[in-house]
This record gives C-alpha cells, structure tokens and sequence, in this order.
C-alpha cells in the first residue's frame, strides 16, 4: 500500500487493536494516534471535523481519506491477503463471524469490560446497572457458541487463521475484564494461543 496509515485508536480498545493486529500480522507500517475516550478527546470539534463526525474511534487514515468502523478497516486492510479466504463459501463465512462478532460479541463482553475494568461498576447509572445480568448472559453464549464451534477445529474458518479469529480474538482475550471467566472455555482458551504464536503478532496496549 502506497497511501500512509494512520490508527486513531484508544489503546484500550479492542476494537481498535483487532486493526493494530491485523496491520502487524501482514506486515503494514502503522502509525498510531492515541486518544483517551474517557477525557472526551474524540468529541473535540477538530476530532469531528477531521476524523470522525460521530465521534467514535478506531479510525483508519489512508492517505487523506478515513475510514471508520473496525471491521470494515481490518477489511480494506487484510483484502488480497491470505487472510481473506478465496473459496466464496468461506469468505462468507469468514464475514458471518464477524457479524457475530458484532452484533452478539462485542456488544456485551466488550461493555461488561469497558463498564467494570475503566468506568466502575459504583459509577455506573441505573440503567447499565440493570444491563449487567443480561449482557452476562448474552456474553456467555456467545463464548459457548465459540467453544462448541471450535471444538472440532483450529481455526474459525477454513484451515487458516482469517479476520473471523483477529475479529474475535480482541475482545475475547480480555474478557475476564468484564468477569467473565475464560477457563470454561477450553476450547477458546487453546484458540487463543494459536492466534497469539503467529507471525507478527503484538499485544494489545
């Protein structure tokens, strides 16, 4: 790729480091941005008149263009990679997990995180407190929807690590920030580490 690459990111994030993984695992130089959501640096009004009028990160620059949404940044990332399957059915799949990811994974053991690790659980309102129960629930399933499904393989599509496992991976081996607890996972739990032994893999942070 010809065009600089910038991550607006909060290191924290999972969402922003499932782009930071993606970029170090093909080798793409990546500049990275940091900004502290907490303090509100991402509702500034030069953040939402340069970078993001939504106010919301990661964020990635290509060039003078920027492309919110870390899914569709890992994506435009990864395309002609061999971590974009070429048989159609699996890149189908490939794209079904990372809906999952987004719609049933994110959305509650990300939040639990987020909720419990920087904000507090004292801190939280009446409403995210009644949430915490429910999206317990719905975080569980999902880890046991991923532990059954690779129960009977290494990776969670096709034979090679592809975006479903960066996409998946982020939060996930972070989730005992939201309390959840990761040793019932078996499965999962030897996932993660064959994630973590690729080439070119970083942290998080």
């Amino acid at each position: 790729m010809a065009e600089a690459l910038i991550l607006h990111q909060d290191c924290r994030s999972g969402n922003c480091y499932k782009i930071a993984l993606t970029a170090a695992l093909l080798g793409l130089p990546l500049e990275r941005r940091d900004y502290d959501i907490l303090r509100g640096q991402t509702r500034t009004p030069e953040f939402l008149a340069e970078v993001n009028a939504s106010g919301n990160i990661p964020v990635l620059q290509v060039g003078t263009r920027f492309l919110p949404e870390s899914n569709a940044a890992c994506w435009y990332l990864a395309e002609g990679s061999a971590l974009i399957p070429t048989d159609r059915f699996e890149r189908a799949d490939m794209l079904r997990w990372m809906f999952f990811e987004q719609y049933n994974h994110e959305p509650n053991i990300a939040t639990l995180r987020f909720w419990l690790t920087f904000v507090g659980e004292a801190n939280l309102n009446e409403f995210q407190q009644a949430q915490i129960m429910p999206k317990r629930i719905a975080g569980e399933a999902a880890l046991k929807l991923m532990d059954e499904h690779l129960a009977t393989r290494d990776w969670m599509v096709g034979q090679h690590l592809s975006l479903a496992d960066i996409t998946l991976y982020a939060y996930t081996h972070v989730c005992e920030g939201g309390a959840f607890r990761l040793g019932d996972y078996h499965h999962v739990c030897r996932w993660l580490k064959r994630v973590a032994s690729q080439p070119g893999y970083v942290a998080m942070g």
